[in-house]
């Protein structure tokens, strides 16, 4: 096997640190051996060895995806090591949970999260952006995630649930840990400084969140939360721990994924500069296939855990019941065996059926159509609005301690000819730190 990654391997916290296409030729050479790889790790809570199995194959992503009686969510789905269910779930929501419980949560939410029920918030995600441009758009260079891709996702979530502006940057702060992964710039007194500002940002997303609940029961306002505290005739609602558990999934998670396919899709766009030129020659036509490959070359969620609930085999490989199976969906969304030329950015691929959302079955992305018309409308009001907007630099990883949930971006420095701000108003009143 060629050394692609310098002698690191996955459960190196350097790989990480490596540039995407990297990551993924390493990733190459794990698929080509066989659908699943077994590593070894170091459980930083127990000091004892631990093992998982990267699967690196689309069709095996996929069949585990479609069976949760096989392979449940509700022992680690979001991590590889095993913490503690009640701290699992604070952070994670019904992601990490299995039915009934999971049908009953998504439940109640999947009723509220529609196209047609957020369709005047999805109609105003193209005002939320062009708020954001604004903040940015007469400096002439900026720094890609501080200026567009971090704040422009959360706007879009906070005014969904109904967060005033005045509480933007405490959330951001709060996402801006939790998302941290480790990172020494956001926790620089080491692990124990680590776990008490992930419990402090979490306590601080769940009190914000349930005081405005309480508004919202006694004075409810057209948003999601209101929406999520009142049910309709023979309708169960979210008890006030779980909308508060929903509401950190959805600014982390929600924020996040949003954030690294934004940064990520930038980069892709300047290492290859005649998709950059084929999309921009006919924007109307290749968005919706441009955000697609975007996604899939990105892979902004790194992995999900699905743990074996009883003996089984899968494709030729025995599996115990507890063994965990970590979904690698970048290298899944990069199989030879389902996509052609796969390592190539194609704006016009078609078919391509990527999984940067998850795989088909019970926990596939509830937030993906959101998802997906805020990539759409960003990068088109960008080649509106900044059509030569360039990047000027690598980007910059999160420095994280272990294999990251999603591949995030601390800074992308671009450039591009100042223009003129659309709005008349105030704007974002300088929520944004540009600094």
């Amino acid at each position: 096997m060629t050394d692609t990654a310098g002698g690191l391997t996955i459960v190196d916290p350097e790989f990480w640190h490596l540039p995407l296409s990297a990551r993924m030729a390493h990733f190459a050479e794990l698929r080509e051996v066989g659908p699943f790889a077994r590593f070894e790790f170091d459980d930083p809570f127990t000091n004892e060895k631990g093992s998982f199995y990267a699967v690196t194959r689309y069709a095996e992503v996929v069949e585990i995806s479609r069976r949760p009686h096989d392979f449940c969510s509700g022992r680690g789905s979001t991590s590889i090591i095993d913490i503690p269910a009640d701290a699992m779930e604070f952070f994670g929501s019904f992601i990490v949970m299995d039915d009934p419980r999971h049908a009953r949560q998504r439940g109640i939410v999947s009723r509220k999260f529609t196209p047609r029920h957020l369709r005047g918030l999805l109609d105003s995600v193209e005002a939320t952006c062009d708020e954001v441009i604004d903040e940015m758009c007469e400096k002439g260079d900026v720094d890609f995630v501080r200026a567009i891709s971090q704040p422009f996702p959360l706007l879009v979530i906070c005014d969904m649930m109904g967060i005033p502006r005045s509480e933007f940057r405490t959330v951001l702060d709060a996402t801006n840990v939790i998302l941290g992964a480790g990172d020494p710039d956001f926790f620089p007194g080491g692990q124990d400084d680590m776990m008490m500002a992930l419990i402090q940002a979490g306590m601080q997303l769940a009190s914000l969140m349930n005081e405005l609940a309480e508004e919202r029961r006694a004075q409810p306002a057209d948003d999601l939360t209101s929406a999520l505290v009142h049910a309709d005739v023979g309708e169960d609602v979210l008890a006030p721990n779980e909308l508060a558990a929903f509401f950190i999934l959805l600014a982390v998670a929600g924020n996040d994924t949003t954030r690294t396919g934004a940064s990520l899709g930038m980069h892709l766009l300047a290492e290859n500069p005649d998709q950059r030129a084929v999309w921009q020659s006919d924007v109307d036509a290749l968005t919706g296939s441009a955000v697609e490959e975007i996604v899939r070359c990105a892979s902004p969620v790194t992995f999900m855990r699905r743990t074996v609930t009883r003996d089984v085999t899968l494709s030729g490989q025995d599996f115990s019941e507890g063994d965990r199976l970590i979904l690698f969906y970048g290298a899944a969304n990069r199989d030879p065996r389902v996509f052609r030329d796969p390592e190539r950015f194609d704006v016009r691929r078609d078919p391509n059926p990527q999984i940067g959302f998850g795989g088909p079955g019970p926990h596939f992305c509830l937030g993906a159509h959101l998802a997906r018309r805020e990539l759409s409308v960003l990068f088109r009001k960008l080649f509106e609005r900044l059509p030569d907007i360039e990047v000027t630099g690598d980007p910059v990883p999160l420095q994280a301690m272990g294999v990251p949930l999603v591949g995030g971006i601390k800074h992308l420095p671009v450039r591009f000819t100042p223009a003129r701000r659309v709005g008349t108003g105030p704007g974002l009143g300088g929520i944004i730190d540009l600094d």
